[in-house]
């Protein structure tokens, strides 16, 4: 199969994901087909988006590595991509030209995002398969990394020897005004650990479960200032919920729920694109109200579906988006869950005036 052919932004190899964090990655290729494309632009209103389709040039014959990662969009319109791969992180041009991979030591990289400092961008990243996060700047180079929060005490060994610690398995990563750095143990204890600037633990936030305060898979965590204060946002896969906490880790409100698995989100202006597992994106406004469903998938049988082979797929239709990230210009790319690797480019409809 020849990139060319592909009707579809997408990046391919034939490796396997991360096993720790889907338990259900051997199943078979599921062959299921969708529902005819959509003829019209995907959402509504002032949310319409087309697919770039073909949008990602990579050389042929390129081992890229399952998307189970993240995407980030630095200020000059690079993306970058990570994935389970050999190659680390990939990095596009905006008109989808593949420039250059970097930091292939830290493949395996979950969630991240990019912050400025003093005039400089930086990746900040969960690299989930090594247990710990690392601060990048944009050549790849590793600024720091923080191994396992022994001091929360909760890896420890168990009295009952028999037993097995508690796994470590960050999968995502932000940072306050005040520069502490907030760590998802999304995949491991579904709790937060909070740092200080220089990297000292502080403390855990939250348990895991059900309630006010408690997360089942804390998949996801941004910094949202929409509201005129400083909050953290998590996107709580499990419990199907978007949560509002302050930046000492007090439980503020419930912002959305009856999600589809919400994995991750960018945020821009008053509105955020959350990338849902099962099938589909949707953005949302500041009261966690969703304004626009893109790409949905009619076929309940795609949803999360890591194997589903590429002659399945079809462009406008996600099969389990678990990275996304908005543009400069409004423009939205999404990162599907799956073993060859998917990427989609939704191009801003023309003549749309930017939502704030």
């Amino acid at each position: 199969m020849s990139f060319p052919s592909l009707r579809l932004a997408s990046l391919f190899c034939a490796l396997t994901a991360c096993a720790v964090a889907h338990p259900d990655d051997n199943m078979p290729v599921r062959k299921v087909a969708a529902a005819p494309l959509p003829n019209a632009p995907l959402g509504s209103g002032a949310w319409r988006f087309e697919v770039e389709s073909g949008w990602a040039k990579v050389p042929a014959n390129t081992n890229l590595g399952p998307t189970h990662g993240g995407i980030v969009v630095d200020k000059a319109g690079l993306i970058y991509m990570s994935t389970d791969g050999p190659l680390g992180i990939l990095v596009f041009q905006p008109d989808g030209k593949f420039l250059r991979s970097i930091a292939p030591e830290f493949s395996g990289i979950h969630g991240l995002m990019i912050r400025e400092e003093g005039g400089k961008e930086f990746i900040y990243a969960a690299h989930v398969t090594a247990s710990e996060v690392v601060k990048l700047d944009l050549t790849g180079k590793a600024v720091w990394t923080i191994g396992v929060p022994k001091e929360s005490g909760l890896y420890d060994q168990p009295a009952d020897t028999k037993k097995k610690p508690q796994a470590y398995k960050p999968t995502a990563i932000t940072v306050g005004p005040d520069n502490r750095i907030y760590v998802a143990d999304g995949y491991g204890a579904s709790v937060i650990h909070v740092y200080s600037p220089e990297r000292k633990y502080l403390k855990t936030i939250g348990t895991k479960g059900e309630g006010d305060g408690q997360f089942k898979t804390c998949h996801g965590i941004a910094l949202d200032t929409r509201s005129g204060k400083p909050l953290l946002l998590v996107c709580d896969r499990e419990n199907k919920r978007l949560v509002h906490l302050d930046l000492e880790g007090n439980f503020v409100r419930t912002l959305a729920t009856d999600l589809r698995r919400p994995c991750a989100v960018s945020i821009k202006g008053d509105y955020a694109a959350v990338a849902e597992l099962q099938g589909r994106v949707v953005i949302t406004d500041k009261e966690g109200k969703i304004v626009a469903t893109l790409g949905d998938n009619p076929d309940q049988k795609q949803w999360a579906a890591f194997k589903l082979a590429p002659e399945f797929w079809q462009d406008g239709i996600f099969i389990a988006p678990h990275g996304v990230a908005f543009d400069a210009s409004g423009n939205i790319f999404v990162q599907d869950w799956n073993y060859i690797g998917r990427l989609t480019k939704l191009r801003r409809a023309p003549g749309l005036a930017l939502a704030n």
